[in-house]
């Protein structure tokens, strides 16, 4: 589940004697971790359901989430009785909260097999959100640099902020239908998970 609650945007307005070329979006990661309990695949859903971190966007708690923040740093150079967008970097900062499972002494090994297939799943699916972002940071410095030159530097900032405005909005529907292809595929994801990880657990019975 996708978060984005902030945006933050660093704007200066320099004379700047050449453009610089987009840096590309950056991306810095925090990760946090909640511990659940459970000893069969039904305790652990409760679990999750119970001490998972709630989203605003649902009301409801999820067993991982991201929160990411956009940071835009805008330079303009003015020449000419023009003002343009100069340099445009674009920074992801992205909070990944995950569970963390305290594995009871009596957890059957189908739990163990099911919690780790799970587990790489939801910080797949967590991770991927981090990208769709970096992917739209990138796209977000391209426009931006393209934008035209303006009559003044306030004109151009306005510019700016409008189209990072609706690049945003762009972005936060191509999460919200990652997560709703998310949704609909769980079931068949997670049984190929399984699969998968029987078959590597009886591959290396066999080498023993």
């Amino acid at each position: 589940m996708m978060i984005r609650t902030v945006l933050a945007a660093a704007l200066s307005l320099p004379i700047l004697l050449s453009a610089a070329v987009a840096e590309a979006a950056s991306v810095s990661r925090s990760y946090s971790y909640f511990s659940i309990g459970g000893a069969t695949l039904p305790e652990l859903q409760d679990e999750l359901t119970a001490r998972g971190p709630t989203v605003k966007s649902t009301g409801r708690r999820h067993p991982g989430a991201t929160e990411m923040q956009f940071v835009n740093r805008l330079d303009y150079d003015e020449s000419n009785g023009k003002c343009r967008v100069s340099k445009a970097s674009v920074t992801v900062k992205a909070k990944i909260t995950l569970p963390h499972w305290k594995r009871p002494a009596g957890a059957a090994e189908d739990t163990r097999l099911i919690w780790g297939a799970l587990a790489g799943d939801i910080k797949r699916h967590e991770e991927s959100h981090v990208s769709i972002a970096r992917s739209h940071a990138r796209q977000m410095e391209v426009a931006l640099l393209a934008l035209p030159p303006q009559k003044s530097c306030a004109i151009a900032a306005d510019k700016a902020q409008e189209t990072i405005q609706r690049l945003l909005a762009r972005h936060d529907a191509e999460q919200e239908r990652f997560d709703r292809i998310e949704r609909i595929n769980f079931s068949d994801r997670m049984d190929r998970l399984i699969r998968y990880r029987i078959e590597q657990i009886e591959s290396g019975r066999m080498k023993n």
